[in-house]
């Protein structure tokens, strides 16, 4: 690990928190000049003999989640250094799949929002920023949805 940071990792479920977190992770990869990563974990059905984590998962679904990653990096990451990553993996395994990104690329800091489960959901559904952060080879900042309200992507 480094500091400053000089590489950024940004789990991205296009949803609104987890771009107001990547918003957070641009800020700090302008300051310091590093390069964001955005992540994204398609889920894949377990198959017999075949990993819970894969590079290319050779579907529509990666597809699709690439070409979302390219139209986030337009509207927002404009002039800076920045990669896309898709993996996909077994739902089980998504936590597994952002650490082992974050192993592959070096990862400094990994930037996520939590999504606030509590009780029976986040019992049953578990939690991917916990598994993240339990794993990470580097330090995981993590954001609740209620500290990103105001933090609408710039």
């Amino acid at each position: 690990m480094a500091y400053p940071f000089r590489v950024i990792l940004s789990p991205v479920q296009f949803d609104e928190n987890s771009v107001a977190a990547m918003t957070l992770a641009k800020e700090m990869t302008e300051r310091n000049g590093a390069t964001i990563y955005l992540l994204h974990v398609v889920p894949t059905l377990p198959a017999l003999g075949e990993a819970s984590i894969s590079e290319h998962v050779g579907s529509a679904e990666e597809s699709k989640a690439r070409s979302m990653l390219e139209e986030i990096a337009q509207k927002y990451l404009q002039g800076m250094k920045h990669e896309l990553v898709v993996r996909g993996a077994f739902i089980s395994e998504t936590a597994n799949a952002v650490v082992e990104v974050a192993k592959e690329i070096n990862a400094d800091l990994i930037v996520m929002a939590t999504h606030g489960r509590a009780g029976l959901p986040h019992f049953f559904m578990g939690s991917v920023t916990e598994g993240v952060m339990r794993g990470a080879p580097c330090p995981v900042l993590t954001i609740k949805p209620e500290h990103l309200r105001d933090r609408v992507a710039r």
